[in-house]
């Protein structure tokens, strides 16, 4: 029999010099991929494969995907070689310490079946919103379409918004099925046809952060267009170049006017309609219409054309702000820097902090309380992540890295206080450098 061709190997200064959008390499448990092309049909998105180029992306890869020998199949074409062996499995000193812990520990998970999922859970969950799509209605209809009614409804529709935001983050993250395409099917039906958004815009937006969370060109959720400075290096960076597109200093003062009441009503939607159109994303199109038609064909009868559209946007600038305060009170406050090439474990306790628990403080915030636990375990069921997380706060304690918990409040405060820290440091490096 004809002897097979020995697989190629390389080494890590070799591996790191294809980190470009036109040239992608990665490692995947010690082998050398090319997915240069490949990123382009990622299903997840070009960006987030790409921002593994040059890295070892093993345990990103296990987090991400729910059958791992299916989308093995997609990476034997790509496979190109293998590490050099007296390489070590993790690039630029990752610490394999505590990598080794992180991985023990999903294994334990995986025996304590913390990523099988309740049913009755999320189909509660479903319901409770469905209850409150219905409650507005009957409000109305019983009422009539005076002040008080009309704005008991907008905040009633705007918690079922909200809480529809967080149940569409669950089926986003392939939490809820064991099989991805049910995951998807369900996603594209709470977003598009519940909220009136896109599960692909969503999917390529939010697995960007997850992969980098709090990195300068990486995580979209950092990308603030100039409006704001956040963390250290960046105030710092825009003071010595003599930027100022605003008043920084001023930052935790204009965060209320336009943070929390326009991110959704005017952002997210105008980068949601367009991203759809530009991508002809025709499918998510049909959903984010249906959403509309069923909207307009309820509220119409109750307000008018315009009067409508001035609810539905009342709607969202109350949800705007629900949405902005939960989600940045778990990474805002943290570190926001360059990439670092840390370890799995170690980059997302730098950029996640929790919320304690309480049967509040888990429906308010859709169980991001437990960001900590989310993000290292993106696909385990939310009503689970409490459970993991003794096992998470120990092994932190054994590598000495913080464990980040703190009161609602105390943790929304230090959005402001974080924002206004930011603004002194841009300001101080303004002046003075």
């Amino acid at each position: 029999t004809e002897r097979q061709a020995p697989m190629p190997t390389f080494r890590w200064e070799e591996i790191q010099k294809h980190n470009l959008r036109t040239d992608r390499w990665l490692v995947i448990d010690r082998k050398v991929y090319n997915v240069t092309k490949w990123s382009q049909r990622h299903p997840g998105g070009h960006r987030v494969i790409g921002h593994y180029s040059g890295e070892d992306a093993t345990d990103a890869f296990r987090a991400f995907h729910l059958d791992l020998d299916f989308v093995g199949k997609f990476l034997k074409p790509l496979l190109i070689g293998e590490l050099a062996p007296e390489e070590p499995s993790l690039d630029r000193g990752k610490s394999s310490q505590i990598t080794e812990d992180f991985r023990a520990l999903k294994k334990t998970a995986e025996d304590m079946n913390l990523f099988k999922t309740n049913h009755l859970f999320f189909f509660l969950l479903l319901s409770h919103i469905i209850v409150m799509e219905s409650l507005a209605w009957f409000i109305l209809s019983y009422f009539g379409t005076g002040w008080i009614p009309t704005l008991i409804t907008a905040f009633v529709l705007a918690t079922s918004q909200a809480q529809a935001g967080w149940l569409q983050h669950d089926y986003g993250h392939l939490s809820v099925y064991k099989k991805s395409i049910w995951n998807h099917v369900v996603h594209k039906f709470v977003i598009g046809h519940l909220k009136g958004a896109s599960a692909n815009w969503w999917n390529h937006r939010h697995f960007q952060h997850h992969a980098k969370p709090n990195i300068f060109h990486k995580d979209p959720d950092i990308k603030s267009l100039h409006v704001f400075v956040l963390g250290e290096w960046q105030p710092l960076e825009y003071g010595k170049k003599k930027l100022k597109y605003l008043p920084y200093n001023h930052q935790h003062e204009y965060f209320f006017l336009i943070g929390p009441p326009l991110l959704i009503p005017m952002y997210f939607q105008y980068q949601i309609i367009m991203t759809m159109i530009s991508r002809r994303d025709w499918v998510d199109l049909a959903w984010a219409i249906s959403y509309y038609m069923r909207f307009f064909y309820t509220y119409i009868p109750f307000y008018g054309i315009l009067g409508a559209l001035v609810f539905l946007n009342f709607i969202r600038f109350l949800e705007s702000h629900w949405f902005v305060w939960v989600t940045q009170m778990n990474h805002l406050v943290m570190e926001i820097d360059l990439d670092h090439y840390r370890d799995w474990f170690s980059s997302q306790l730098a950029a996640t902090c929790n919320v304690e628990q309480s049967f509040f403080n888990d429906w308010f915030s859709g169980h991001l309380n437990f960001q900590i636990e989310h993000h290292l375990f993106p696909t385990m069921p939310r009503h689970n992540l409490h459970k993991i997380a003794p096992l998470v706060k120990s092994l932190c304690a054994k590598h000495g890295i913080e464990y980040q918990e703190k009161p609602l409040l105390r943790a929304l405060i230090d959005i402001v206080s974080s924002l206004k820290k930011s603004g002194e440091l841009w300001l101080d490096a303004y002046l003075h450098k």
